[in-house]
């Protein structure tokens, strides 16, 4: 859709109406103006939802140079305001800045300016103006919750992922309600094994846990991530995550957010045999479009026990009983997955020869199996927690042993890759029980690695445009994008030992602020986000829920659109590795951070726009330290 025409939906979609020439240059208007009289450019990118008053505060105006819109070239004049949305009153007049003397940055083909109003922090709504060319940004907003909202949207993504649950009012707008799903004859709550899908005996009640992805399968090899990662958001900003995020639970005197991981750790409890060895997965043997999901008919199956989900379980079985044993309510839970997790770890240590292929292939869709290294690196984690929560000194060993096959000792940025790993460490240095020298190593480690020059970490000013270099634009690369911030983060959170915290937790705002719409695209990186404060957020994605043509495709044009607060994979400059073809442009042949497209088509838009829970939750983690 050209620029213009994207201006002119976004505007219609708020009661406006765009201009022909939606960056026209026209006389100004008077400084009485509110944000309605003014034409909305997206051009002028900020966080379309706000800024915290203490936080730095800097839009980037862009002009393309390079890739689809290279020819929707944007001039901005010299002067630049902060006006109050309202009526107009100008806060703050100020020049904007040329960004690496006016080069064109090779990552996004965009040159640009940025406009820098950190000295506003009077709360309030606002829009960036461009005053010679009386042109504006979206409206945001300044003020000490801006991302309360937004993070209770990005969390109560999971509801909707849950399986085996209605999705039903007050807890779910009325667009987006759904019997449960997966509860019919033959389905998750009568599972069959896949390598014995005849034997009654070994049907299982499987029902719960979340849907994966854009599909409605569930691993236990893929809630790693997710799980440790929501549990480490809590663990660091306990007080963002309240009792009151509209699920079924709340009010239950329990953070909605544990409520929502004990959704996945019920489901993971039903995996684990009395042995204590854990199947890995559950799905269709189909692929299947599920438009809700509760109308896929198709039996299900799992697959039994293996090595790969017994020490993914044992991990989080460990972690989660660590962090539900501070809260009252769930005391006896905690000491149930403790008992669990060390059954867990005592199977998986006394198989000799680890299982690296019991996925077939046969339950859809993607392969949940891990390889030896990964499963010798999930065994730190789980020895981690379970030292944490038992003290027992044969997980000291092995942690000991072996806490240098982790991810941080083999790649720069700490957790942008294996952020259960490096999350892991880190809490390990927090035990009082810990061993002081190795303690000692982990911090310095991560010292290192903040100080050792990489790209990952603080704010270079000719590293990127938009203020948040990313080396690898692949397949989930918002996942990646979320996790460098969340390694800056981490640097104030643990006390690294640098000089000053506040470059790092600049770059990790700066992160925050790309997924929030300052980004070549101008886009919140999160669905349907009009309701909560969004000028131009992710319209389509693929899942079989949201499929192409159905209510809950497109959030301007369908009935429903998809449910707010997924976040999507992001760019990917591999997309047509993934299948997608050269007329999908873009994302095909685009500089990287271009390379997406907000689509819902059959041309495998997956990899680039597809949700998942783990992308998911390493953006609620970024967000829960800034929500406060």
């Amino acid at each position: 859709m050209p620029w213009v025409a994207v201006l002119m939906v976004v505007a219609a979609c708020q009661g406006q109406t765009a201009a022909p020439n939606a960056h026209r240059t026209e006389s100004s208007v008077s400084a009485g103006a509110s944000s309605k009289a003014v034409t909305l450019d997206l051009h002028i990118l900020v966080d379309q939802f706000g800024y915290r008053p203490a936080d730095p505060k800097i839009a980037v105006i862009r002009d393309p140079k390079a890739g689809f819109d290279a020819a929707d070239t944007f001039l901005p004049g010299s002067t630049y305001q902060l006006r109050r949305a309202g009526d107009g009153t100008v806060i703050y007049t100020g020049t904007i800045e040329a960004w690496n003397q006016g080069a064109v940055d090779t990552s996004s083909g965009d040159r640009g300016w940025w406009f820098d109003f950190s000295s506003v922090n009077t709360p309030g709504t606002y829009f960036v103006y461009d005053v010679s060319r009386n042109l504006r940004s979206a409206t945001f907003s300044i003020g000490q919750q801006v991302y309360q909202d937004v993070l209770k949207a990005a969390v109560r993504m999971y509801f909707y992922q849950r399986a085996g649950i209605a999705k039903a009012t007050p807890f779910a707008n009325s667009c987006w309600v759904d019997d449960p799903a997966y509860m019919g004859s033959n389905q998750d709550s009568q599972a069959h094994d896949i390598t014995d899908p005849e034997n009654p005996a070994k049907v299982r009640d499987l029902s719960g846990g979340w849907f994966d992805a854009g599909d409605t399968n569930k691993y236990v090899t893929n809630a790693i991530k997710p799980v440790h990662q929501l549990l480490t958001a809590y663990q660091e900003n306990p007080g963002v995550f309240t009792d009151d995020f509209n699920i079924p639970e709340s009010g239950n005197a329990i953070p909605d957010l544990l409520d929502e991981v004990k959704w996945e750790t019920d489901w993971l409890k039903k995996m684990q045999y009395p042995d204590g060895s854990v199947a890995l997965k559950v799905g269709d043997t189909v692929y299947s479009d599920a438009s809700p999901p509760s109308s896929d008919k198709h039996p299900r199956f799992y697959v039994p026990g293996c090595t790969s989900s017994t020490i993914a379980a044992a991990g989080i079985f460990a972690h989660a009983s660590y962090v539900y044993g501070g809260v009252s309510a769930l005391q006896a839970e905690a000491a149930d997955l403790k008992s669990r997790a060390i059954k867990a770890w005592n199977n998986y240590q006394g198989v000799a020869t680890k299982q690296e292929r019991c996925d077939s292939g046969a339950v859809k869709v993607a392969g949940a199996d891990l390889n030896l290294d990964a499963q010798n690196v999930e065994a730190v984690v789980a020895g981690i927690y379970l030292y944490a929560i038992t003290g027992d000194s044969t997980y000291a060993s092995y942690i000991g042993s072996n806490y240098r096959l982790l991810r941080p000792y083999n790649d720069d940025g700490w957790i942008r890759y294996g952020s259960d790993q490096g999350e892991a460490l880190l809490f390990y240095t927090t035990l009082s029980s810990a061993d002081p020298e190795l303690k000692r190593t982990i911090l310095a480690s991560k010292l290192k690695d903040t100080l050792g020059g990489h790209k990952v970490y603080g704010v270079n000013a000719s590293d990127d445009l938009y203020r948040n270099f990313l080396g690898d634009y692949i397949w989930g690369s918002n996942e990646v994008r979320a996790n460098h911030g969340n390694t800056n983060a981490e640097v104030a959170a643990y006390g690294i030992a640098v000089n000053d915290t506040k470059p790092y937790l600049t770059r990790a705002l700066d992160t925050l602020h790309y997924f929030h719409g300052v980004n070549p695209f101008g886009k919140v990186y999160l669905s349907n986000m009009y309701a909560y404060g969004a000028t131009n957020s992710v319209n389509e994605l693929f899942g079989g829920w949201f499929i192409a043509g159905s209510i809950w495709s497109d959030a301007l044009t369908s009935k429903c659109g998809p449910a707010p607060g997924f976040v999507t994979g992001g760019p990917n400059a591999r997309a047509a590795d993934g299948g997608v073809p050269a007329n999908e442009s873009p994302p095909f042949g685009q500089p990287a951070q271009k390379s997406y497209k907000d689509w819902n088509g059959k041309d495998n838009s997956w990899v680039v726009n597809e949700p998942s829970i783990y992308y998911q939750s390493a953006y609620v983690q970024l967000l829960a330290a800034f929500a406060k």
